[in-house]
């Protein structure tokens, strides 16, 4: 197939969706795309797109029409071959056409009422490049992403809402029949009946999706780990050893278990370049309250390795709210533990406002949340006081905060 040529234009607006907050990243992407294709919404199903699989753009009712479960069926369906092709979606009563574009990493965009399509290898093209940088801030699992992640961890919860909505919806199905005065008692049971019997089908499939949208069993995502650290293995010169979960079948949601094996990973990177290390251990194991992960080394110990660890994964693991413990002893190596609670946290008020900002609108936001001054901020980052009423009043709009003050408090409210 003839490759497509990006031109300037475009790779400066790539540029400007690839430097976007993820929580903004789906916005900016509808703008790129809009010349090569018109459309009402735009979906993204990604492995991670800001710690939540489905994001949306555009029309509203698009977006609370929109299911995600039946997004996952569609990528299912799709069996991870790339392309562009013509769909279809049921938005409330409506159904309403759409462009479905599968990237080599199985992730999909979701174009509804399209208008002609001028470029598709472009569209193709562009996506992929898109859903690889998503992908690649998975699988760093920086604090910054984990920390969203964890927040924006309602992609679970929703799917669970889907559920409940399905539920609702047979019930009501069983009971219609039955209160219709015009049937009689026979004809009334046989069709309570036959929409029980669809209902429960219906159910069970979606429960089953529901379960593999944003977690997988611990055994699977230890394997990964294993299969990440084999890989590299060969080039160190000390032995890994693997201690498998004792209760694997316990689900962990999707950015626990990466936060988890980033942990692991660097740690152990670190630790290959230390004089006298000869074995690793790594242990996990999962009760379906929390994700518990042991490293161990056999390595020299003492001080200056206790705070290099922690230092490796002090920010990752506040970031999934769990708990560190580092030991290293001299002389008997060193010792990292870390308790990783599977529940997302309650969201506050300003999580989903502060992951739509910028980094440099972040940064001001911190600082404004310390109680410095405007003139402080800005000898701080290095810029003018202009500047940084530009952003606090971006800060100020984002969290729906009528004042420096109020917005303070509802900063330093969050969890």
């Amino acid at each position: 197939m003839e490759r497509v040529t990006l031109t300037d234009g475009l790779l400066h607006q790539l540029f400007d969706v690839l430097s976007s907050p993820l929580g903004s990243i789906v916005r900016s992407l509808s703008d790129l795309l809009s010349p090569l294709v018109t459309h009402s919404a735009l979906m993204v199903f990604t492995a991670d797109a800001s710690g939540g699989r489905l994001q949306c753009a555009g029309d509203p009712a698009v977006h609370r029409g929109v299911r995600g479960l039946d997004l996952d069926q569609l990528r299912r369906v799709a069996g991870g071959v790339e392309g562009v092709q013509p769909t279809a979606l049921r938005i409330g009563d409506a159904e309403r056409s759409a462009l479905q574009v599968q990237a080599r990493n199985g992730s999909l965009l979701v174009i509804t009422d399209p208008g002609p399509l001028t470029d598709e290898q472009r569209l193709l093209d562009v996506w992929n490049i898109v859903s690889l940088h998503v992908q690649e801030h998975a699988d760093e699992a920086g604090p910054d992403y984990l920390r969203h992640a964890r927040s924006s961890a309602g992609v679970r919860l929703q799917a669970l809402g889907e559920i409940q909505d399905e539920y609702s919806a047979t019930l009501d199905g069983i009971l219609a029949p039955l209160r219709a005065g015009r049937l009689s008692d026979a004809s009334a049971r046989d069709a309570a009946i036959a929409r029980s019997a669809a209902g429960l089908d219906r159910l069970r499939m979606l429960s089953g999706q529901a379960s593999a949208v944003a977690q997988e069993p611990a055994t699977l995502a230890f394997a990964r780990l294993k299969e990440e650290l084999w890989s590299a293995a060969r080039y160190w010169h000390v032995e890994l050893e693997f201690v498998e979960p004792t209760q694997g079948h316990h689900p962990v949601p999707d950015d626990i278990a990466r936060g988890a094996r980033a942990v692991v990973h660097r740690m152990i990177l670190r630790r290959v370049e230390s004089p006298g290390i000869t074995r690793v251990r790594v242990q996990w194991d999962c009760d379906g309250v929390q994700l518990v992960v042991h490293v161990r080394d056999d390595g020299e110990g003492g001080p200056t390795d206790q705070e290099a660890l922690r230092q490796i994964a002090e920010q990752r693991v506040q970031a999934l709210r769990g708990q560190l413990s580092v030991i290293s002893t001299t002389g008997w190596g060193a010792e990292l533990s870390a308790l990783l609670p599977l529940d997302p946290p309650l969201v506050g008020r300003s999580t989903a406002a502060i992951a739509e900002l910028r980094p440099r609108e972040k940064q001001v936001a911190n600082l404004l949340a310390s109680g410095s001054s405007n003139r402080s901020i800005a000898e701080e980052l290095g810029i003018s006081e202009n500047t940084v009423k530009f952003h606090i009043s971006r800060i100020l709009h984002a969290l729906q905060a009528d004042s420096r003050a109020e917005a303070i408090a509802v900063l330093l409210t969050e969890p």
